[in-house]
C-alpha cells in the first residue's frame, strides 16, 4: 500500500493526496491516508471527505494502524518502529520543497511525510487527480449564485493571502504578503492580453483589508460570504473563474490549478517565500506567468 500524512490546511493536504495518489495510480496500490495529525490540531481540519478522492483511512483497518510510525519525536518508539517496520515499508521524509524524482520511482509499499509542493509528482496522473478532486456536495447558501455570475462572462479569480502570514510572526518571516501592486500589476497584466471584458473576483481571508486597499481600475466583486469552515466552496469558486492571480499560497494554487479553463492565463508572484532558504523554483508551473 502507499500511506501518506496529511497535515496543515486544505492546500497542503491536496499536494499531499496527490502525490501519495499518483504513487498508488502508478503500483495499482490502495492509498491510505494517515490522519492521526488532525485528531490533536484544534485549528486545522481533515478535507479530504469532501472530495471524491479515492483513499482508505487507518481507522478502517486494524493492520494498517499496526504499522503506522510513530512521531519522530518518540526518537526510541520511531526507532523501534524503523527496526520491525523498515523493511516491509519504506519510510520516505521529504528533504526540502524543492521537487525529488526519487519519488517518482518509490516502491509499492511506501509511507510519504513531507509537504510534496510540486505538480510534477502527479503531473502524469493530472486528470485523474483533477477527477477526483471535486467535491461531493453540490454548492450551497450563496454559491451557486455566485457560481452562476462567475460563469456569466470573463472572470480572474485573485486570492489574497493574509491571516497567519500577518499575525504569526514565524510565518511572516517565512512567506511574507504580497504587495497591493502585486495585485495591480497582475490584473493589468490580464487586462492587456485579454480582450473580452473582465471581472475580477477577490478571495481571502482578510476580506475588509482587500476592500480597502485593493482599488483595482476593473470590475470587481468580493467574495465574503464563505467563513474559514467553508473555504472548500472558495476553491470551487476560484476553480470556476477562466483566469487567476494567486498569492503565495498552497490555497490559491489549487484554485488555479484545478481550474476548468483550458487556455486559462495564471499569474504568480515571483517571489513565493522572503525566507532566500527556501526553494520554490519547481512549486509553480512553467506555464504560469511569474511576475
Amino acid at each position: 500500500m502507499i500511506i501518506v500524512r496529511l497535515s496543515g490546511g486544505l492546500g497542503n493536504q491536496l499536494f499531499q493526496f496527490a502525490t501519495g495518489r499518483a504513487l498508488s495510480i502508478r503500483h495499482q496500490q490502495p492509498l491510505v491516508i494517515d490522519d492521526r495529525v488532525f485528531h490533536e490540531d484544534r485549528f486545522r481540519q481533515f478535507g479530504m471527505s469532501l472530495f471524491r478522492a479515492k483513499f482508505q483511512l487507518p481507522v478502517e483497518s486494524t493492520d494498517v494502524q499496526n504499522i503506522l510510525p510513530p512521531s519522530r519525536k518518540r526518537w526510541a518508539a520511531f526507532l523501534k518502529w524503523r527496526l520491525t517496520h523498515g523493511r516491509r515499508l519504506i519510510y520516505l521524509r521529504e528533504k526540502s520543497l524543492a521537487f525529488d524524482s526519487t519519488v517518482l520511482n518509490t516502491g509499492p509499499n511506501s509511507y510519504l511525510h513531507g509537504y510534496w509542493q510540486s505538480e510534477q509528482y502527479f503531473a502524469d496522473v493530472a486528470e485523474e487527480i483533477r477527477r477526483e478532486l471535486t467535491l461531493r456536495i453540490d454548492p450551497g447558501g450563496e454559491n451557486p449564485a455566485c457560481l452562476a455570475q462567475i460563469r456569466s462572462g470573463v472572470s480572474v479569480s485573485i486570492h489574497v493571502r493574509r491571516g497567519d502570514y500577518v499575525s504569526d510572526p514565524k510565518a511572516s518571516r517565512v512567506h511574507g504578503t504580497c504587495s497591493v501592486q502585486y495585485y495591480r500589476n497582475a490584473a493589468q497584466e490580464i487586462a492587456g492580453r485579454i480582450s473580452d471584458p473582465l471581472t475580477f473576483y477577490v478571495f481571502s481571508d482578510d476580506p475588509e483589508w482587500t476592500k480597502q486597499n485593493l482599488n483595482l481600475p476593473f470590475a470587481t466583486r468580493y467574495v465574503c460570504h464563505n467563513d474559514d469552515a467553508h473555504n472548500y466552496e472558495d476553491l470551487r469558486l476560484m476553480s470556476a473563474c477562466d483566469h487567476h492571480i494567486v498569492a503565495n499560497s498552497s490555497f490559491s494554487w489549487w484554485g488555479a490549478w484545478l481550474g476548468q479553463n483550458p487556455n486559462r492565463l495564471v499569474i504568480a508572484p515571483k517571489v513565493w517565500f522572503i525566507d532566500p532558504s527556501r526553494s520554490d523554483a519547481s512549486l509553480v508551473p512553467a506555464s504560469w506567468l511569474r511576475i
